[in-house]
């Protein structure tokens, strides 16, 4: 089972909405999917009742989140993505202590840059897997807009991992959710929905290694 948390002290920097297209399209793709909305704001739970389909579990909460997790892994679950409130707090440190993986979205500017660093220390603390993703950047003509570019740049020097694509702002993205659906299900095709499953990709390839390594020190021991 793959543990996802989706941090960020940053308000608004799409937490919910990286965890909601992700979720979607985890789902369309029958790969058994729990989602956890541990942010008092609850946008992750409003889409998910939108949606009104039973193709994604959903928990609210992060009290007795070993239990809760446990019990997803009895029941066959693959995945697990937890969006937490913006904040370094005790409940998100927690998230992040169950994380096989910390995504921690960033739009590029100053203040996000900053912003993500806070959530980065508690990660390096619990020793935890993690990457920025650039989220509602501004669309590439031909090549990276200067302030991705200067984001990306930011996190080079700060030795930040971040992954190569971006998820640029697109009107398509906020259209579905609105609709409790993820963009690879009302746009299918989209360059909207191409992101998402590229970044779906990533993920996957991710952990591939991450168990690949793992398992090549299981047997060096």
């Amino acid at each position: 089972m793959n543990v996802v948390v989706f941090a960020s002290r940053k308000g608004g920097s799409g937490k919910s909405s990286l965890a909601a297209h992700l979720g979607s399209y985890m789902a369309e793709n029958a790969r058994p999917t729990l989602l956890i909305d541990a942010d008092p704001q609850g946008s992750l739970a409003l889409w998910h009742r939108i949606r009104g389909s039973q193709d994604l579990a959903l928990h609210m909460g992060t009290k007795h989140l070993t239990a809760t997790l446990a019990k997803a892994r009895r029941a066959g679950a693959e995945w697990v993505l937890i969006d937490t409130p913006p904040n370094a707090d005790a409940p998100v440190a927690e998230a992040i202590w169950h994380a096989d993986l910390v995504v921690i979205p960033m739009r590029p500017g100053l203040f996000d840059v900053d912003a993500v660093q806070a959530t980065i220390k508690v990660c390096r603390e619990l020793k935890k897997p993690y990457a920025v993703v650039i989220n509602a950047a501004p669309a590439k003509n031909g090549s990276e807009d200067p302030m991705v570019a200067d984001a990306r740049g930011a996190m080079r020097v700060l030795d930040i991992p971040t992954w190569g694509g971006q998820i640029t702002h697109r009107p398509e993205l906020s259209l579905s959710l609105a609709h409790g659906a993820g963009v690879n299900e009302s746009h299918f095709g989209s360059a909207g929905s191409e992101e998402i499953g590229s970044l779906w990709r990533a993920l996957t390839k991710s952990f591939d290694a991450m168990k690949a390594m793992s398992g090549t020190q299981a047997q060096s021991a």
